[in-house]
């Protein structure tokens, strides 16, 4: 069954950032990456009220994307050997220039620092050789970090005991969670700190990604119970990340303002415990890039299976991964190839090209496969996942041998590719018979 033409009209969409979809579609071929550059300009100075932006990398790793957000003056994390290699290749330095705080003035920021839950041999080299600021999620980081950098500082991300995410896959908080220091270790945490011969200058907590304002509030509250625990030692407070995203049309921005005034509040009444300015951070990552985002896929079935209908795109789980992961919902529109308007909507299921069940692209989190109010469609036609930059590329893979897609950022009406598509050649370099 149809529905009016004017509804099927609100689901077209001819262009993204002012450059035509077919014509992305046409000289880069699909499935596409398409970036629009002044959407996340936008959203980096949405936050520019806070004294540092700390993008988090894992979210969309493009180089072109970390030397734009550079340039906006946003600094970076990053959680692997290769997120480091990315934020120096992006123009990022190690470190900041020597300089020192005062009681009137910001402790200087770390342009790049390492946040993970271990050292693996490899990222222990690189924090060592580049002098790399490093949030420990775990006590036994402080002993490693000791003996290769004796007396440095670092930040330490503690588990406040309670979590929140848009899925619990996405849950960095409470026992459920293997990330950060469990709060009621921190006694002992600073005594291995203090006897390792390490200051604690930063302390950091980030709940889960995607939660909602209400919880992520309540982090102010636990992070200002443990900084005082901690003391003077610190200089740098951070409210971590999980600022949320409107993927679907009931949903609404986040109250940013309001966010950042009850973080304030809380950094003044350590300011003035302590005796001296903090610096106070928050590190966005889907924030910055997922609205600017969407992969351009080109529908090369359209079929029934009982009474559903299903329409299969060259684009699958592979290429975008959070519909399988977690039951995520990505907004759609239908570029139609002929040009011309649609004569109405369907419901329909989305699905890949891949082997497996569940490349579904409509699906609810347990993997139950859903439809979606879409334009009638032909081969030939693209489809538009919308909301799509941030997990998306970074979690792409080679499953069934599908090479990676190709990345495209349009700055000021022109498309530029900053990534090509694999070849076959690429994804078998490397391997021997």
């Amino acid at each position: 069954m149809t529905t009016p033409l004017l509804d099927a009209s609100r689901l077209v969409r001819r262009e993204i950032a002012g450059v035509s979809v077919a014509d992305l579609a046409r000289q880069h071929g699909t499935p596409l990456y398409v970036y629009d550059a002044d959407m996340i300009r936008r959203r980096c100075r949405d936050l520019a009220a806070w004294d540092t932006i700390r993008f988090a990398q894992k979210a969309c790793s493009n180089l072109a994307v970390l030397d734009l957000i550079r340039r906006e003056g946003v600094l970076v994390d990053a959680v692997s050997t290769g997120e480091i290699h990315r934020a120096l290749v992006a123009g990022y330095e190690p470190h900041a220039a020597p300089g020192t705080a005062s009681v009137e003035t910001l402790p200087p920021a770390h342009p790049i620092v390492y946040t993970a839950d271990i050292f693996d041999r490899e990222a222990l080299d690189a924090v060592a050789r580049l002098g790399i600021h490093v949030n420990c999620g775990s006590a036994d980081m402080l002993e490693q970090l000791a003996e290769r950098v004796p007396g440095a500082a670092v930040t330490l991300r503690v588990n406040p005991g309670f979590g929140h995410g848009h899925s619990q896959k996405t849950n960095t908080g409470g026992e459920g969670s293997k990330h950060g220091i469990w709060h009621e270790e921190i006694p002992e945490v600073l005594r291995r700190a203090e006897w390792a011969g390490l200051s604690v200058s930063g302390l950091h907590m980030h709940i889960g990604s995607g939660a909602d304002l209400a919880h992520l509030a309540e982090v102010a509250g636990a992070l200002e119970r443990i900084a005082h625990e901690i003391g003077r030692s610190l200089t740098t407070i951070s409210a971590g990340g999980g600022l949320p995203v409107p993927y679907k049309p009931d949903e609404q921005h986040a109250d940013l303002g309001g966010y950042f005034t009850l973080w304030d509040a809380a950094r003044k009444r350590l300011e003035d415990r302590f005796g001296h300015r903090l610096r106070l951070e928050i590190e966005p990552g889907r924030y910055l890039t997922a609205e600017a985002g969407s992969v351009v896929t080109e529908v090369r079935a359209v079929k029934r299976q009982g009474s559903r209908k299903y329409i299969l795109v060259d684009a699958g789980f592979n290429t975008l991964a959070r519909p399988v992961l977690y039951g995520s919902y990505h907004p759609m529109s239908l570029c139609p190839a002929a040009g011309g308007e649609p004569d109405g909507i369907e419901e329909v299921a989305v699905g890949g090209p891949l082997c497996e069940s569940g490349d579904i692209f409509t699906q609810s989190d347990g993997g139950y496969v859903a439809t979606r109010p879409l334009p009638a469609a032909s081969v030939g036609d693209l489809l538009v996942i919308e909301i799509a930059g941030a997990y998306g590329f970074v979690m792409a893979s080679n499953y069934n041998s599908k090479p990676l897609p190709a990345e495209v950022l349009i700055d000021g009406g022109s498309a530029r590719l900053v990534r090509a598509r694999q070849t076959p050649e690429d994804i078998v370099r490397g391997e021997t018979v």
